[in-house]
Protein backbone atom coordinates (compact mmCIF):
# COMPACT_ATOMS: atom_id res chain seq x y z
CA UNK A 1 0.00 0.00 0.00
CA UNK A 2 1.43 3.34 -1.02
CA UNK A 3 1.27 6.12 1.34
CA UNK A 4 1.31 9.70 -0.64
CA UNK A 5 3.62 12.09 0.81
CA UNK A 6 1.60 15.34 2.84
CA UNK A 7 0.94 18.37 0.69
CA UNK A 8 3.45 21.23 1.62
CA UNK A 9 1.54 24.41 1.86
CA UNK A 10 3.50 27.42 -0.44
CA UNK A 11 3.80 29.49 2.30
CA UNK A 12 5.55 26.83 4.26
CA UNK A 13 8.14 26.25 1.20
CA UNK A 14 8.33 30.30 1.04
CA UNK A 15 9.82 29.90 4.96
CA UNK A 16 11.75 27.62 4.58
CA UNK A 17 13.77 29.05 1.68
CA UNK A 18 13.86 32.07 3.22
CA UNK A 19 15.79 30.04 6.57
CA UNK A 20 18.17 28.60 4.41
CA UNK A 21 19.17 32.01 2.36
CA UNK A 22 19.07 33.50 5.09
CA UNK A 23 22.64 34.36 4.66
CA UNK A 24 22.26 36.67 2.10
CA UNK A 25 19.36 38.60 3.84
CA UNK A 26 21.74 39.67 6.38
CA UNK A 27 19.82 37.72 8.93
CA UNK A 28 21.13 34.50 8.95
CA UNK A 29 20.57 33.30 12.50
CA UNK A 30 17.30 35.82 13.52
CA UNK A 31 15.46 34.89 10.65
CA UNK A 32 15.86 30.84 11.20
CA UNK A 33 15.15 31.40 15.25
CA UNK A 34 12.22 32.84 14.56
CA UNK A 35 10.66 30.89 12.23
CA UNK A 36 11.16 27.98 14.43
CA UNK A 37 9.99 29.46 17.43
CA UNK A 38 6.91 31.22 15.53
CA UNK A 39 6.17 27.95 13.76
CA UNK A 40 7.77 24.59 15.21
CA UNK A 41 4.25 23.43 16.36
CA UNK A 42 2.22 24.37 13.12
CA UNK A 43 4.51 22.70 10.62
CA UNK A 44 6.95 19.55 10.95
CA UNK A 45 8.07 20.06 7.57
CA UNK A 46 8.95 23.97 8.73
CA UNK A 47 10.27 23.38 12.12
CA UNK A 48 12.69 20.28 10.27
CA UNK A 49 14.23 23.01 7.63
CA UNK A 50 14.17 26.10 10.41
CA UNK A 51 16.04 23.55 12.90
CA UNK A 52 18.72 22.35 9.67
CA UNK A 53 19.10 26.54 9.20
CA UNK A 54 20.02 27.34 12.50
CA UNK A 55 22.24 24.13 13.29
CA UNK A 56 23.98 25.27 10.15
CA UNK A 57 24.50 28.91 10.65
CA UNK A 58 25.76 28.33 14.65
CA UNK A 59 27.78 25.61 13.02
CA UNK A 60 28.82 28.33 10.55
CA UNK A 61 29.71 30.76 13.64
CA UNK A 62 31.69 28.90 15.31
CA UNK A 63 33.91 27.76 12.24
CA UNK A 64 34.23 31.48 11.33
CA UNK A 65 35.78 32.33 14.41
CA UNK A 66 38.15 29.62 14.69
CA UNK A 67 39.35 30.15 11.03
CA UNK A 68 39.92 33.87 12.38
CA UNK A 69 41.49 32.55 15.09
CA UNK A 70 43.54 30.89 12.77
CA UNK A 71 44.51 33.47 10.40
CA UNK A 72 47.14 34.56 12.65
CA UNK A 73 48.98 31.33 11.33
CA UNK A 74 47.68 32.23 7.20
CA UNK A 75 45.68 29.15 7.09
CA UNK A 76 42.60 30.43 8.66
CA UNK A 77 42.45 32.62 5.46
CA UNK A 78 42.13 29.96 3.25
CA UNK A 79 39.80 28.28 5.88
CA UNK A 80 37.78 31.54 5.77
CA UNK A 81 37.68 31.45 1.99
CA UNK A 82 36.53 27.65 1.72
CA UNK A 83 33.87 28.15 4.48
CA UNK A 84 32.47 31.08 2.36
CA UNK A 85 31.98 29.20 -0.52
CA UNK A 86 30.51 25.91 1.10
CA UNK A 87 28.33 27.59 3.23
CA UNK A 88 26.92 29.68 -0.16
CA UNK A 89 26.88 26.45 -1.87
CA UNK A 90 25.42 24.67 0.74
CA UNK A 91 22.30 27.22 1.42
CA UNK A 92 21.25 27.40 -2.33
CA UNK A 93 21.19 23.31 -1.96
CA UNK A 94 19.18 23.68 0.53
CA UNK A 95 16.83 25.89 -0.69
CA UNK A 96 16.14 23.72 -3.90
CA UNK A 97 15.64 21.22 -1.33
CA UNK A 98 13.16 22.95 0.83
CA UNK A 99 11.43 24.40 -2.59
CA UNK A 100 10.80 20.99 -3.68
CA UNK A 101 9.32 19.73 -0.49
CA UNK A 102 12.50 17.65 0.24
CA UNK A 103 14.31 17.22 3.48
CA UNK A 104 18.06 18.60 3.76
CA UNK A 105 20.23 17.94 6.29
CA UNK A 106 23.48 20.09 6.05
CA UNK A 107 26.85 18.16 6.56
CA UNK A 108 29.45 18.97 9.20
CA UNK A 109 26.88 20.83 10.92
CA UNK A 110 26.53 20.53 14.89
CA UNK A 111 23.36 19.76 16.22
CA UNK A 112 22.84 22.37 18.98
CA UNK A 113 18.56 22.70 18.52
CA UNK A 114 17.20 18.93 18.24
Amino acid sequence: METTPPVIDSNDKLWVVLCHLSTFLGVALLLPLVVYLVKKDDSEFVRWHAKEALNFHLSLLIYAIVSFLLVLVVIGVFLLIALGITAIVLAIIAAIKASNGERYAYPLTIRFVR
